[in-house]
C-alpha cells in the first residue's frame, strides 16, 4: 500500500525538493549553484546584480539580495514560468530526479513558517502553494518521459 500523506516539508529526506539543496542549474546563460540563487537574480535584468547573486556562497544570502530595489517590473508576471524552467533544470539531473519520483503520488505542500502564500502555505492550508504545484507538474513529465 502506497503513502498518500502529503509531503508539506522539504527538510530531512526531501531537502532535495527545497530551492536551497545546492545544485548546477543552468539558467538564462549562466549555472547558478540552487535554484534560489537563479531565481533570486532572474528577478533582475541588470546583469551585475545578477553575477553578483550567482556568487554568493549560500542560498540564503541570495535570497536576501533578491529583495529591495531594482527588481524587474514584469517579475509578478514572469516569476511561475521563471520557476518552471528552474525546476525542469534541476529535476533533471540525479539524484534530484529520482528524489522527486520517490514522492510517488503524494501531495508536496512547500509548508513554511515566514509567512509565503504564494509559493507555499502558511500555515499549510492557507496558500497558493505555487513551488509544490510545479514540483509536482514537474513530476509528471518526469513520469511522461519515463514511459516513452
Amino acid at each position: 500500500m502506497s503513502d498518500n500523506t502529503p509531503i508539506t516539508s522539504f527538510k530531512g529526506p526531501w531537502a532535495a525538493l527545497s530551492n536551497f539543496a545546492l545544485c548546477s542549474v543552468w539558467y538564462d546563460g549562466h549555472t547558478y549553484n540552487s535554484v534560489e540563487h537563479a531565481c533570486q537574480a532572474a528577478k533582475f535584468l541588470d546583469e551585475e546584480k545578477r553575477r553578483g547573486i550567482r556568487h554568493l556562497p549560500t542560498p540564503n544570502q541570495a535570497k536576501k539580495a533578491g529583495k529591495g530595489l531594482g527588481i524587474r517590473a514584469d517579475w509578478n508576471k514572469v516569476k511561475v514560468s521563471v520557476m518552471r524552467e528552474l525546476l525542469q533544470a534541476k529535476f533533471c539531473q540525479e539524484p534530484f530526479r529520482s528524489i522527486l519520483l520517490s514522492t510517488g503520488d503524494r501531495e508536496l505542500i512547500e509548508g513554511n513558517w515566514w509567512g509565503d502564500r504564494f509559493w507555499g502555505q502558511c500555515p499549510v492550508g492557507t496558500g497558493e502553494n505555487w513551488l509544490g504545484r510545479l514540483l509536482m507538474e514537474q513530476r509528471d513529465k518526469l513520469r511522461e518521459i519515463n514511459n516513452d
